[in-house]
């Protein structure tokens, strides 16, 4: 399990085109990707399993706890991004809830576009 940020202070302020806004680069992929968005309320859980493909959970608000194979959760928060390999297993929790958009694609790359998240708080 690795750990990205996709934050604000990570992206890249545009003003072609008369544009004024900060993009946060996520991934690109040349394979077939499916793309969904998940919506965990007060004790939410996607269940422990393995990922049939590489897997990227982008946290767009709430907050929530995550884990790998190890029986050690890290929280994850709004920006964070969390990249499981393909047959990796994991599990999501959130006491309060959360919304994350995932991806799913053979060949996802995320350190190509995004930081690494530098401080990794565990619960």
């Amino acid at each position: 399990m690795e750990i990205y940020s996709f934050k604000k202070e990570v992206g890249k302020k545009i003003t072609h085109f008369n544009s004024n806004f900060i993009m946060s680069r996520i991934i690109n992929t040349n394979s077939q990707a499916h793309i969904g968005c998940m919506n965990l309320e007060a004790d939410g859980v996607i269940g422990y399993h393995q990922a049939t493909v590489p897997q990227l959970l982008l946290i767009v608000e709430g907050e929530g706890v995550v884990r790998g194979k190890e029986d050690k959760f890290i929280t994850v928060q709004q920006g964070d991004a969390v990249f499981w390999q393909s047959e990796e297993w994991h599990e999501t929790k959130s006491s309060n809830g959360l919304t994350a958009i995932v991806i799913e694609s053979k060949d996802l790359n995320p350190s190509d576009f995004m930081p690494k998240r530098e401080t990794i708080s565990n619960t």
